[in-house]
């Protein structure tokens, strides 16, 4: 994904180039809504992405402060993924694209509860996501 960045000053343009494909989303999202923080549970993740472009995205959010990466205090082989604070300041983004799509997608797996979750607690959810992620980031994972 080494795609030029076009230094025009548009901010759709800017986030574009740091995190507008679906993979890096779908990263994000992971790590955001559901606690993933390894290559594997990336790997697994139901969309099916493949080893490369997972590599590839990684190293990317990694570059761009979006994430970071340190090895697992208990298992020196394992590198555990983490999102910066740059990385929880999408997770209004996120939010947004989750209430979107479940007003817009009939196929959405987004539950009803989520999404009025989203739009009646939204200040709430967004408090609970970020202390989740900063203590994610802080404490390595047991497993």
């Amino acid at each position: 994904m080494a795609k030029a960045k076009r230094n025009t000053g548009c901010p759709i343009a800017y986030s574009l180039d740091v995190i507008g494909d679906k993979w890096s989303l779908i990263i994000i999202r992971d790590m955001l809504m559901r606690g993933k923080d390894t290559y594997g549970e990336f790997l697994a993740a139901e969309e099916g992405i493949a080893t490369n472009i997972l590599s590839d995205r990684l190293r990317h959010l990694c570059a761009e402060g979006i994430i970071e990466k340190r090895r697992d205090p208990d298992n020196k082989k394992r590198i555990l993924y983490s999102l910066t604070e740059k990385g929880l300041d999408l997770a209004p983004l996120i939010l947004d694209m989750v209430v979107w799509s479940y007003h817009h997608d009939a196929n959405t797996r987004a539950s009803r509860a989520m999404v009025e979750r989203i739009e009646n607690d939204r200040a709430g959810l967004l408090k609970e996501l970020r202390q989740k992620g900063r203590a994610r980031a802080s404490q390595p994972r047991r497993s």
